[in-house]
């Protein structure tokens, strides 16, 4: 049989033309809401006899649902699974008989939410592959859950395409270990195209695995900008928890995770009851903890994340973030969310927040950052600390940052003395409601250190 070489798959077309060719892998792509931009690549490159038992696109709702059943959302994990289901038992079905001693087995489904005429709509999709390792094996899985990042509709069909003949690929040649079959995954793709912020692998393939580790290390690869762990749920899609809640959040860090404290963020979600602002739902309290923390010069091994991970989230679901700065949080927050949102931080970080160094890279330095910070319905809860953990957390900005004389060992709002025009600037975020100092009798302690 005719074959191509490694290095002629290193391309979209050279795997897409390299697996026709192999004549052991065969099975259906099923695709719905992105054209069929993965069939085309085996249906164009030629010899797609080889490997296409059937495509699909069963883009009508109620044809959809006829066929994969009704009573989920189209764009969700959960309708991927149907049609993974539906396809699978199917072709085992009609082809087992005939082709299951020399076939490996496989479906491939996406179901995808591309760009509408507005650009109004959430652009994102659920990716997974059902297949054999050998014929007549129990099926693996690998699952993805993707954020479409192109400006056109068209950029974000051809993007699909090139994951999904990636996915194919991989999950055939490429899953000896994680960074192999990620580096496959992702090839001819960045996060300015595609984001990848969930993946859940499971089968024969896949005995020895750790999903927590796996997202994290989307991250780590660069594939993603943040990834969500819910409350003793693992890794969850983002908006399953974010989307359209009013949030809480408490940003934190792996090297002190203990300096979190819970009871803040419960006075924060009173605070934000009483603003008597209209909640459609209740408040969302959530950590966040970057892999690029902006006083760290390198980014906390995977081990202590997963750490953090494991002291956290029996508690509070968590966000972990290659986003060093909050105004890019914020920014990342809004894809999900037009709900209040609420930062929760020492009077160290609010501080921090407010020295122009932290955005010497946006042209309009601390006030461009601080605009992205606070945008519609963004407030900081700052909360005060004992005024020599305060002079420790800023030893480095200390002579940028004098106190206020006070015999007081607590530290607040009042007691910061800045100087320039950063002092009228933070005088008119207090007066105008955006940095609000979080106060109750019998809650003090300390809160997290962030810029």
């Amino acid at each position: 049989m005719t074959s191509i070489s490694a290095a002629e798959q290193s391309d979209v077309h050279g795997k897409a033309l390299a697996i026709n060719l192999e004549g052991s892998i065969y099975g259906t792509l099923a695709e719905i809401g992105a054209g069929q931009e993965v069939a085309r690549w085996f249906l164009s490159v030629g010899a797609a006899s080889g490997t296409v038992a059937k495509t699909i696109s069963a883009y009508d709702k109620t044809v959809s649902d006829e066929i994969y059943g009704a009573g989920t959302r189209y764009v969700s994990k959960k309708r991927l699974l149907a049609m993974l289901d539906h396809e699978y038992d199917l072709l085992l079905t009609r082809l087992n008989a005939i082709r299951g001693t020399d076939k490996l087995f496989f479906v491939f489904a996406d179901t995808v939410a591309t760009r509408n005429f507005e650009g109004t709509n959430q652009q994102h999709g659920w990716v997974g592959i059902r297949f054999q390792t050998r014929p007549g094996s129990e099926p693996s899985q690998i699952l993805l859950h993707i954020n479409l990042c192109d400006s056109t509709a068209l950029g974000q069909q051809q993007a699909v395409g090139i994951l999904g003949v990636n996915l194919i690929h991989a999950a055939f040649h490429r899953r000896e270990d994680i960074d192999c079959l990620l580096e496959g995954v992702f090839e001819e793709l960045t996060t300015a195209r595609v984001e990848i912020d969930v993946i859940e692998v499971d089968g024969p393939a896949f005995r020895q695995h750790d999903g927590n580790e796996w997202c994290l290390t989307l991250l780590y690869r660069k594939m993603a900008r943040a990834v969500v762990f819910g409350e003793n749920d693992g890794p969850i899609e983002p908006s399953s928890i974010l989307r359209k809640r009013p949030l809480l959040v408490m940003r934190g860090t792996c090297q002190h995770p203990e300096l979190l404290n819970p009871a803040l963020l419960q006075t924060a979600n009173r605070k934000l009851v009483g603003e008597g602002v209209r909640l459609e739902r209740d408040p969302m309290a959530v950590v966040e903890m970057s892999i690029h923390h902006v006083d760290a010069s390198a980014a906390p091994p995977a081990a202590a994340m997963l750490q953090c991970l494991d002291r956290i989230t029996p508690h509070c679901p968590m966000i972990v973030s290659d986003l060093p700065e909050t105004y890019l949080l914020s920014q990342y927050l809004r894809r999900h969310s037009r709900e209040p949102v609420r930062f929760v931080m020492s009077i160290a970080a609010a501080a921090r927040i407010m020295q122009e160094a932290f955005y010497r890279d946006l042209p309009g330095t601390l006030l461009e950052g601080l605009g992205k910070l606070l945008s519609t319905n963004v407030k900081l809860y700052v909360a005060p600390m004992p005024r020599q953990a305060l002079l420790s957390a800023l030893r480095d900005l200390s002579g940028n940052i004098p106190l206020k004389a006070s015999a007081s060992g607590v530290v607040g709002l009042d007691d910061l003395a800045l100087s320039g025009p950063a002092r009228h600037l933070f005088d008119y975020l207090r007066a105008s409601g955006r940095v609000v100092e979080l106060m109750e009798p019998g809650v003090g302690g300390t809160v997290p250190v962030a810029a």
